[in-house]
């Protein structure tokens, strides 16, 4: 789900009436700041009956160029 799809939805399960789409727009970003600053910081994220985010190392992996099919190295990092 795209970032638009879900301040849309949230919005429907709000009612339109009742919520202002900049305010829920603001609201979703703070709230993925705050996840991605906590993953920073900790590498985890825990939300009590919602879920658990955390950081995972990728290795380094031999790859191909999917316009040429060439192989290309692709370098270790965190996701």
């Amino acid at each position: 789900m795209r970032k638009h799809k879900l301040v849309n939805t949230v919005l429907e399960n709000c009612g339109e009436e009742s919520a202002d789409k900049k305010l829920v727009n603001s609201i979703v970003d703070s709230t993925f700041k705050v996840i991605a600053s906590e993953l920073k910081k900790q590498g985890k994220m825990t939300c009590s009956s919602f879920g658990t985010f955390r950081v995972s190392k990728r290795k380094a992996r031999e790859g191909r160029n999917p316009r040429t099919g060439e192989p290309i190295k692709i370098e270790a990092r965190k996701s």
